[in-house]
């Protein structure tokens, strides 16, 4: 008896951490060509706050488009024009793919990497797409722990563009992620490691 009962005891727990998620203030933010602005709340701090998405700017969080369209995905963000009216999904997409080409393949990957529990930032300045950080570490408690270049399947690389990459991520004292996307937006990562013969 005392079992059942501290079995729906943890069922009811469970569904009330269920309610709250799902009842979270949907946040408001606008596109403003390549960067997501949003509103001044609480909440929109907290996408920096706890999973270090964006930077802070006053009271404000600027996303990436990357990240703006990920929290637009599950659910937490609402995208509007500089007119006030609501960008879906589908037309955020297409305004992201001209801006950035490769978006989509870059986009399959920074998902990936969150839904597995890892930070993933910007990295132009080590010449790669993306920095990532060991899951439980944020940005300035410590440093990056891989470099990663997302690509289709399909593209090529000669063995000098391969081993610019390979160079960057040893150079950095990182360790290099190829990414490669197949055609049904499956995610294969490969570790290379610079080694001397």
């Amino acid at each position: 008896m005392a079992k059942k009962k501290a079995v729906k005891k943890k069922v009811a727990k469970k569904k009330t951490t269920m309610e709250s998620k799902s009842k979270r203030k949907l946040v408001k933010a606008m596109l403003a060509e390549t960067r997501v602005i949003t509103e001044a709340s609480d909440e929109a701090r907290e996408f920096y706050n706890q999973s270090r998405f964006g930077s802070l700017q006053g009271d404000k969080v600027e996303l990436s488009l990357l990240e703006a369209l990920y929290l637009v995905e599950k659910k937490r963000l609402e995208v509007k024009s500089e007119a006030g009216r609501k960008i879906s999904f589908e037309s955020y997409l297409k305004k992201a793919r001209k801006v950035e080409p490769n978006f989509w393949i870059r986009y399959l990957v920074f998902k990936d990497m969150r839904n597995r529990g890892y930070i993933v930032k910007t990295a132009l300045k080590f010449g790669a797409d993306f920095r990532v950080y060991d899951r439980g570490i944020k940005p300035g408690e410590d440093h990056a722990k891989w470099i990663i270049f997302p690509v289709h399947e399909a593209s090529v690389y000669t063995w000098h563009e391969f081993s610019s990459k390979n160079r960057v991520a040893h150079s950095t004292k990182k360790k290099l992620l190829l990414a490669i996307v197949d055609d049904e937006n499956d995610v294969t990562y490969y570790v290379c490691n610079w080694t001397k013969p």
